[in-house]
């Protein structure tokens, strides 16, 4: 039971937001792109997955990123790390604050704006944050039991109308020209496939069998990957050119609802709000720890920080889901790798002919979206 509930720690948190931006991604360059996109960084993710899992056997104490990075790469290699730790969280945030905001919206009055909603279901997750809640990391094993209860349902409901000519509408062509968007699932995938963070807390989990960590590490990347497939066939065979950004929303909605009926919908809404919502809680006390117990911030202002920044974006006008995700997964995950192979390669100098062909991957990825959402 250890070894499965460090995996679906892993899992289950990486099954997060990003899976909602897929059908529509997928809708703009084509399944094969796509399948090509979960080969490529899943295998990439899956190495400096394993790296970290090393990097993390061989230091002692379980210490956050910008932890090992101050054992490995000194003082400026602790500063790039809480940077990027906090900017990805704060956008990490921002997206669960879109999402949950939509979601709301969709299961209480699908006509009215989403502002009132969003604002709401910000100020009970910022009270929870406030106080702290314990029981939301105990969730994610039985939470991914009932995502993946309700999406076989919703196969089931809607398997007679999908439609697998939809996968390939937005194939990338010279004909179609839609070559602009060849790149654009980087950052959403690298996002979508992430977990590094939880390495060291399932390294705790499976106690005296810490030697597993290696081979499970495979297993946590492919189960998100099998899953996300699997949810692009169903939303996008179903809804088509009708897919949104959020998959649940908008058009897309209402012809889920035709085919499902209402109550399969409200379900899987739910199911939406209570997973982004959790994740909103757990990402924010993340956040406040840091800024509470590392950057030494006074409780209360380290609160409103995490809080409130996130919310000051969205209402400044940063509502564009697909934007935020390939921002944080192209910029700020990227970074965070590109420091877990610098300290891979402090313990394992032999492979640095590893190292480096992967941190050029990244850093092409951070110029490519530096450029592409500036």
């Amino acid at each position: 039971m250890k070894t499965i509930y460090a995996i679906t720690t892993i899992s289950g948190t990486i099954i997060g937001a990003g899976l909602f931006a897929l059908p529509y991604i997928t809708l703009q360059v084509g399944f094969w792109v796509i399948l090509a996109y979960f080969l490529i960084l899943g295998s990439l993710v899956v190495l400096i997955h394993l790296f970290f899992g090393e990097l993390s056997l061989k230091t002692p104490d379980f210490k956050r990123l910008p932890g090992f990075a101050k054992v490995y790469l000194g003082k400026n290699g602790e500063i790039v790390a809480y940077t990027s730790t906090i900017l990805g969280l704060f956008g990490a945030i921002l997206v669960y604050l879109i999402l949950g905001g939509k979601f709301l919206t969709e299961l209480v009055s699908p006509q009215a704006g989403t502002l009132p909603f969003t604002l709401f279901y910000f100020v009970v997750g910022a009270a929870l944050i406030f106080y702290g809640i314990k029981a939301i990391e105990k969730v994610e094993f039985w939470g991914l039991v009932l995502f993946l209860v309700i999406l076989f349902a919703v196969f089931f409901k809607g398997a007679a109308f999908i439609n697998i000519e939809n996968l390939f509408i937005g194939q990338c062509s010279m004909s179609n020209g839609q070559w602009s968007n060849l790149f654009l699932p980087y950052g959403a995938i690298l996002f979508s496939l992430w977990g590094a963070a939880l390495i060291p807390e399932a390294e705790e989990i499976l106690g005296k069998r810490k030697k597993m960590l290696s081979r499970i590490i495979p297993i946590t990347i492919l189960i998100p990957v099998l899953v996300y497939l699997f949810f692009i066939y169903i939303i996008l065979g179903i809804t088509g050119v009708q897919t949104t950004e959020e998959a649940l929303s908008g058009e897309a909605l209402s012809g889920l609802k035709d085919i499902l009926g209402n109550g399969m919908i409200i379900l899987a809404l739910l199911f939406g709000l209570l997973t982004t919502f959790t994740s909103f809680v757990a990402l924010g006390l993340t956040l406040k720890k840091v800024l509470w117990y590392d950057l030494k911030i006074s409780k209360n202002l380290a609160w409103a920080i995490t809080c409130f920044s996130p919310l000051i974006l969205y209402l400044i006008g940063i509502k564009s889901f697909i934007a935020v995700i390939g921002v944080v997964g192209g910029i700020m995950l990227a970074i965070d790798g590109i420091l877990i192979l610098l300290m891979y390669k402090k313990i394992k100098p032999q492979r640095a002919y590893l190292v480096y062909p992967l941190i050029f991957v990244l850093l092409g990825g951070i110029i490519y979206s530096v450029i592409y959402y500036s």
